[in-house]
C-alpha cells in the first residue's frame, strides 16, 4: 500500500469547498454574533438552528425533520453545514440533491436509505498497525477521468509526515488521495493513516502550524506533534457509516470490517435482510462497549423536487430508530407536488410539513455582501484592494452574491498575468466582460434568439 520514498520533495496541495470556511452557527450561548464561525448574518435562522443543535443533544428530534426556505443564495446548506460543524467533527453530513434520487440503476427508495444510511456513523475501537505524525509535505497528483475528459480525478498521493523522532515520506495510492481531499487535510495536521485500510483519520491542526498561521478551527484546540516512530501499533479509533457496514456485508458475508476499502466493487442494491444483519452487530459492538452510534445530519437540498412516493418514504423513515437528522432546503413558495396535481407550501405534502421545524432565511444586506467576501477572499487566499471589493460588492448586491465569489479567481488570475498579487478593479471588470450573470446570460439569448436551435 505504501511505498516510501522519504527522498522526495514536492509542492504544498491545497483544496478549498465552497463551504470550507464554515466551522460553526458563530454563537453565543443562543444569541447569534453577527459574524461568527464563518457564517455572516442571517441572525434569526442561526438562532434557530442553535436551538436545533440543543434538541439533537437532548435526544429531542426523533420523528421530527427541518426545513430550511429561503431565496437562492442565502446560506441555507451553509448553515445546515454549520449544525453538522456544532454536533462534532466526527458527525457524517450527506448532502443530496432532489433531482439524484431519479435513476435508472436504483430505486427512490433505495436511493434515500443509503442516504440515510451514509448520514448514521458508528465510532469503532480498534488496535491497528498505522501512521502516525504531522503533515509536513503534500502532493496529490491526479489523472483524466476514464469516462470525462475534461475532469480529473485523484491518481495518487506523496506525504510526508513527521514526529517529534522521525520523518517518513510516502507515495499511496488513489483512495487515501480521495480520503485527504475529502477531509480538507493540508500541511500541519496531524494526521493517523491505517496501514491496513488506507483510512485516514484527522486528529486536528498542529501546535506549531496553528501558531505559526493561524489556521486552526475557532473552536478546535490544536495538538502536539506526536513521539515516536511514524509507523506504529495502538488502538485506533474511527468512524465507519452503517453504509460503509452494508457494504462490506453484501461484499462478503465472512470477511472483515475493512473489506470494503481495498475489496470488490460496491454493491449497488443492498437487501434488507443484510441491513438487519448489521444493525444486529453494530447494537451487539455498542453493547461490548466497542462501538458507539453517531447520528449525522441528512441535508436534501431542491426538495420540492422529490415525488409523493419519495415524500411518502420520508415521513416513515423519520420514525426508525436509527434514523439521521433530516435537514431539508427549498427556495420554493407555493407549487405542486411532483407526481400530483395538489399546490402546497413548498411543494411538500401538508402532513409532512407539519412535522418539521421550518426556518426562513432572507436576502443579505449590503454590508453582509462585503463581509462575506472578505471571508471568501481569506479562505482562497486571494488579496482584494479595498476599491475592488467595493466593486465586488457592488456586482453582488446588483446581480447575486454567488456571482460576486465566483468572480474571485478569475480576477485573481487575470491580476497574475498583469505581474500583480493584488486585485484592483480593473481585474474585476475583465472578468465581469468575460463571465456573465444570469441577466446579461438572458439578454444575450434574446439578443441572438434568431440564431439558437429549437
Amino acid at each position: 500500500m505504501f511505498e516510501d520514498v522519504t527522498g522526495y520533495s514536492g509542492e504544498r496541495f491545497l483544496r478549498i469547498g465552497a463551504h470550507s470556511h464554515i466551522k460553526g452557527l458563530g454563537l453565543e450561548g443562543l444569541k447569534a454574533k453577527l459574524v461568527g464561525g464563518g457564517l455572516v448574518g442571517q441572525i434569526e435562522a442561526r438562532e434557530a438552528a442553535g436551538i436545533i443543535v440543543r434538541m439533537i443533544r437532548e435526544g429531542k428530534m426523533a420523528g421530527r425533520a427541518v426545513l430550511f426556505a429561503g431565496p437562492p443564495g442565502t446560506g441555507k446548506t451553509a448553515i445546515a453545514c454549520a449544525i453538522a460543524r456544532e454536533l462534532g467533527k466526527d458527525v457524517p453530513f450527506v448532502t443530496l440533491s432532489g433531482s439524484e434520487i431519479y435513476s435508472s440503476e436504483l430505486k427512490k427508495t433505495e436511493i434515500l436509505t443509503q442516504a440515510m444510511r451514509k448520514a448514521i456513523g458508528v465510532r469503532l475501537r480498534e488496535r491497528r498497525r498505522v501512521y502516525e505524525g504531522e503533515v509536513v509535505q503534500l502532493e496529490v497528483k491526479t489523472r483524466k477521468h476514464p469516462y470525462n475528459p475534461y475532469q480529473e480525478i485523484p491518481d495518487h498521493v506523496v506525504i510526508g509526515l513527521a514526529t517529534k523522532d522521525d520523518r517518513r515520506i510516502f507515495r499511496a495510492g488513489a483512495t487515501i488521495a480521495s480520503y485527504i481531499l475529502s477531509q480538507g487535510i493540508t500541511v500541519g495536521d496531524v494526521i493517523t493513516i491505517d496501514a491496513e485500510t488506507g483510512r485516514v483519520t484527522r486528529i486536528g491542526r498542529s501546535e506549531e502550524a496553528a501558531e505559526k498561521y493561524d489556521l486552526a478551527a475557532v473552536d478546535e484546540r490544536p495538538v502536539p506533534r506526536p513521539g515516536g516512530p511514524v509507523e506504529k501499533e495502538k488502538e485506533f479509533i474511527y468512524v465507519l457509516t452503517l453504509h460503509d457496514l452494508d457494504q462490506i456485508s453484501a461484499q462478503s458475508r465472512s470477511g472483515g470490517l475493512f473489506s470494503l476499502l481495498f475489496g470488490a466493487p460496491p454493491t449497488k442494491e443492498i437487501d434488507n435482510e443484510v441491513r438487519r444483519e448489521v444493525d444486529e452487530m453494530v447494537k451487539k459492538r455498542v453493547e461490548e462497549g466497542t462501538a458507539e452510534i453517531i447520528p449525522g445530519v441528512l441535508f436534501i437540498d431542491e426538495v420540492h423536487l422529490l415525488d409523493i412516493e419519495a415524500f411518502s418514504f420520508l415521513n416513515a423513515a423519520m420514525e426508525s430508530e436509527l434514523a439521521p437528522i433530516i435537514i431539508l432546503a427549498t427556495n420554493r413558495g407555493l407549487t405542486k407536488i411532483r407526481g400530483t396535481d395538489m399546490v402546497s407550501p413548498h411543494g411538500i405534502p401538508l402532513d409532512l410539513l407539519d412535522r418539521m421545524l421550518i426556518i426562513t432565511t432572507r436576502p443579505y444586506t449590503r454590508d453582509e455582501i462585503k463581509r462575506i467576501l472578505e471571508i471568501r477572499a481569506a479562505e482562497e487566499r486571494v488579496k482584494l484592494s479595498p476599491e475592488a471589493l467595493e466593486k465586488l460588492t457592488d456586482i453582488g448586491e446588483q446581480s447575486t452574491l454567488r456571482y460576486a465569489v465566483q468572480l474571485l479567481t478569475p480576477s485573481q488570475i487575470i491580476a497574475r498575468e498583469n505581474g500583480r498579487e493584488e486585485i484592483t478593479p480593473e481585474d474585476v471588470e475583465k472578468a465581469v466582460k468575460l463571465f456573465s450573470d444570469i441577466r446579461r446570460s438572458v439578454q444575450e439569448v434574446e439578443r441572438w434568439k434568431d440564431k439558437y436551435l429549437y
